[in-house]
């Protein structure tokens, strides 16, 4: 007979409660429970048609879920990507229209408070998993206006040191980055301030501010304008939409999902 159950923090991101990550933090600290007992391992199987499971002592719903969505902002700056903040500043999850507001949506990864661009938000925790896993890591694309430190910074050497893949102070390993100039730059104050755009293949915190931060280069701007296949194009600051259907199968494809 096929084994028709599925595990706990599979059940617990398929209903939309949280990331299969997040689910197992929720697990191993004791705040869910299968019909009356604490479940003490994200894999144990369950039947999510006749088992009653309780996350932080409210009912988990597995049958009545509605169909996920996947959303695209366009995140502005001196904003937090979280769903609260204990600060009381505005979060991403404020700049939700209001037919959204009633569902647990939550932020695909991050963008530190001062950058702005493309930031995914869904209430699919399988693919929220894997987007954020690095086995399935998707290039992003960042668009930086930076400040040279002087007339005689050597910016060629940075960007070889870059695409080389350079170590930073911490000590962290960086697999090659991807930089080019955006634009010519033709007055002595463009030459000073200058647009790249950076192609990053992994997913290290702050990645691009450290890297400006170890080769003596001031971040003016940063914006994110590419994951994966998707592009932020025109959609205005602290804008809202949802992927494309083309969008989302691609997007779902590159993760190992299907439709």
């Amino acid at each position: 007979m096929e084994d028709k159950k599925v595990r706990l923090n599979k059940a617990l991101a398929d209903a939309g409660i949280c990331s299969r990550r997040k689910a197992d933090e929720l697990i191993f600290a004791g705040l869910v429970t299968v019909n009356g007992q604490k479940a003490d391992t994200p894999a144990l199987r369950i039947d999510t048609k006749n088992d009653i499971v309780l996350c932080q002592g409210r009912k988990v719903f597995f049958s009545a879920r509605k169909k996920t969505c996947v959303l695209m902002l366009h995140k502005p700056v001196s904003v937090v990507s979280t769903v609260k903040d204990p600060e009381g500043r505005k979060t991403v999850l404020d700049f939700l229209p209001p037919a959204y507001k009633t569902r647990r949506i939550y932020p695909v990864g991050r963008l530190d408070f001062f950058s702005e661009g493309l930031l995914l938000l869904t209430d699919d925790g399988e693919l929220a998993n894997r987007l954020m896993h690095p086995r399935w890591h998707m290039p992003r694309v960042y668009h930086v206006k930076v400040r040279l430190p002087d007339k005689g910074y050597d910016l060629q050497k940075t960007v070889n040191l870059m695409e080389k893949g350079m170590k930073l102070a911490e000590g962290e390993e960086l697999a090659p980055v991807r930089v080019r100039l955006l634009k010519t730059p033709k007055s002595e104050q463009e030459k000073r301030e200058l647009w790249l755009e950076f192609t990053l293949s992994q997913g290290i915190n702050r990645q691009i501010r450290r890297m400006c931060r170890d080769t003596d280069l001031t971040i003016l701007t940063l914006k994110r304008v590419q994951q994966g296949p998707l592009l932020l194009g025109d959609l205005p600051k602290g804008e809202v939409r949802g992927l494309t259907a083309g969008e989302l199968r691609d997007l779902r494809r590159l993760v190992g999902l299907t439709e």
